[in-house]
């Protein structure tokens, strides 16, 4: 185990405390009420400093509230002028052109950060641990239990170094990982073998999300710079998300399809 990670050990093997939640929520709900008394009472230096970090802040949460807002802004384009003679209630409006503020792109960010997608697969099938992992009894006497074997499918990234095997606790298979999987386009109803850059969602949990598990549902992030896909501001879309639609263990493949 990693130095300063007992923490996480603990949590990972026996959970968090029953009350957790709640005093997690009560503290959330206490800081605005600890900055507000830190505001009043502080003075000199540290008061400046505080007022610069707000105000900073505010301006932010500003630009983020505008950026998001779904409203109507009028621009104008030389195209949405008509040809030939105009009655005299469409002189002022200078073939202008109603467009909304929001792009695809802010759009995808809000997706990804409210962890949302309409996916293909809404739904899928809940997996038992014992589906998902394989005991493997280790030790002299084979009396101890604590390794786990993955016996679904598995991505590890480029660099992945494997922990020493007397501190590996999740063992997973070189037959079960894979770099590249079958990605659909539903609009090009065309299919493309694309190398896979991570494993963004596993529905069944986040310990499988975190351990690179890909079951039917999952949703991966593929790139697909060989498609010459471009965003509105005329750059090339590098990694783009996937949802896996069959069991890859079953057919020995990945097939998934492109979340457009």
């Amino acid at each position: 185990m990693p130095q300063n990670e007992h923490i996480e050990e603990h949590i990972k093997r026996h959970g968090r405390r029953l009350d957790y939640e709640e005093r997690k929520r009560k503290r959330e709900a206490r800081q605005a009420h600890k900055a507000s008394q830190y505001a009043q009472k502080v003075h000199g230096l540290k008061a400046k400093l505080l007022n610069k970090k707000r105000h900073a802040e505010k301006i932010q949460m500003k630009k983020t509230i505008k950026q998001h807002e779904e409203k109507n802004a009028k621009q104008k384009s030389a195209d949405a002028i008509p040809e030939g003679a105009v009655p005299t209630y469409l002189l002022d409006r200078e073939g202008e052109d109603r467009a909304k503020i929001l792009s695809n792109m802010v759009k995808q960010k809000r997706k990804e950060k409210a962890g949302k997608w309409s996916v293909p697969l809404p739904t899928v099938r809940g997996m038992a641990e014992d589906e998902m992992f394989k005991v493997v009894k280790t030790g002299k006497h084979k009396t101890k239990q604590w390794k786990r074997l993955v016996t679904k499918a598995t991505f590890v990234g480029e660099g992945f170094t494997r922990k020493p095997p007397k501190y590996e606790r999740f063992v997973r298979p070189m037959g079960l990982r894979y770099k590249k999987a079958h990605v659909t386009h539903p609009e090009l109803k065309a299919t493309f073998c694309l190398p896979i850059i991570g494993v963004k969602k596993n529905p069944q949990s986040p310990l499988y999300t975190q351990l690179g598990v890909i079951t039917k549902g999952t949703v991966l992030e593929v790139n697909v710079s060989e498609l010459g896909l471009v965003t509105t501001g005329g750059k090339v879309v590098w990694g783009k998300y996937a949802q896996v639609t069959n069991n890859p263990e079953n057919d020995g493949c990945i097939n998934a399809v492109l979340l457009v």
